[in-house]
């Protein structure tokens, strides 16, 4: 198990690497060259560049969060095979600087959602939050709206820019996609990319659906462990693996996250692990990683990876907001490294207990 850190890259992160390489135990950062758009090729030396400036911290470049997948390859129409040819030369270019994990999300138009980015807690710290009644009631043509005004000013990932701005075209396009279809694009896309991740030895992990059920009458084809399970099969090979987020398959209460995390095995090159709390049906805050503070037994499921032979990235998620820090909400610095500890904690734990 190797803990990490996300890191947005020069210029996007309030975060800088020296800080980073100040939190005990972790060695490296997930990172991504944040000014690409999706289906637009990444050169090995613009990967060896930010490569460079990670390593000159101290720390190593372990894996990447996200190369992103053109709307193309998700609907299977226009410019699919062109965008997964340049999919194809990003992953070449990659494995050519020693990078052997790689993030990605299937979902369309949205990669998450939440209704508040600074939802006051009893404790005074903000979080992210989710309200499925808001959602209900809202225009989704317009959430861009709501998101910018709550981002404090940051480019939220998932939510650049250029991508709001083609909302209403997005929505038209997979107006006529069903889950069904979206899965098996998906299985396209991982055929096709598989050769060049065996020659590199390059893991995927594909992001679970966030929250994990359909919204906006969207598809969502990765929310629990049945569809996780049939992706695997479907596409049997070590390469093919999921990103396991505690988050966005604990938004649901029903998925048995520790069930999951067995079911995978050996597929789960990178695991995003948080807690959060269920106030009521369809009402979610993100929380401290401490289990007492969330919904989610944290203990058990570290001893879950343990005991499952875990040997992949893992990092803190979403931290809350806390001492007047102002950063890209989720993403700060203080609340990630206490949490980055947390689990470090509890892993020695477990390993020492496992050893006596």
């Amino acid at each position: 198990m190797e803990m990490t850190l996300r890191w947005y890259g020069p210029g996007h992160d309030t975060v800088t690497l020296q800080q980073i390489r100040q939190i005990p135990g972790v060695t490296g950062v997930v990172s991504t060259l944040y000014d690409k758009m999706p289906g637009e090729l990444w050169t090995q030396e613009e990967i060896h560049e930010l490569k460079s400036v990670i390593e000159a911290s101290g720390l190593k470049l372990s894996g990447i969060e996200s190369v992103n997948i053109h709307d193309d390859i998700k609907t299977g129409s226009g410019r699919r095979d062109e965008y997964i040819d340049n999919y194809i030369k990003t992953l070449e270019n990659l494995g050519k600087e020693d990078i052997h994990m790689v993030c990605y999300n299937f979902m369309p138009v949205f990669d998450w959602t939440r209704t508040d980015l600074a939802r006051v807690r009893e404790d005074g710290s903000t979080v992210l939050a989710y309200n499925q009644e808001i959602v209900d009631k809202i225009d989704p043509e317009n959430f861009s709206d709501s998101i910018e005004k709550m981002s404090n000013g940051f480019v939220m990932p998932g939510w650049e820019p250029e991508r709001l701005a083609k909302l209403k075209e997005l929505f038209a396009l997979y107006k006529d996609v069903s889950a069904d279809q979206l899965f098996d694009n998906l299985v396209y896309f991982l055929k096709a990319i598989q050769p060049v991740c065996e020659k590199y030895d390059i893991r995927m992990g594909i992001h679970p659906d966030d929250p994990a059920w359909p919204i906006f009458g969207l598809p969502r084809i990765m929310t629990g462990k049945d569809a996780i399970v049939k992706l695997l099969k479907a596409v049997d090979a070590p390469f093919n693996g999921i990103t396991f987020c505690a988050g966005s398959l604990g938004s649901n209460p029903n998925n048995d996250l520790c069930e999951i995390i067995e079911a995978a095995k050996g597929r789960i090159p990178f695991a995003h692990v948080r807690n959060l709390r269920h106030n009521f049906p369809g009402d979610f805050e993100e929380a401290a990683h401490l289990s007492s503070d969330g919904s989610h037994d944290m203990y058990k499921m570290m001893k879950t990876f343990y005991d499952t032979g875990f040997d992949g990235l893992i990092r803190p998620d979403h931290g809350r907001m806390i001492w007047g820090e102002q950063a890209m909400p989720g993403y700060g610095l203080y609340d990630r490294a206490l949490g980055a500890e947390y689990l470090l904690g509890l892993w020695e734990a477990i390993d020492k207990a496992a050893k006596a």
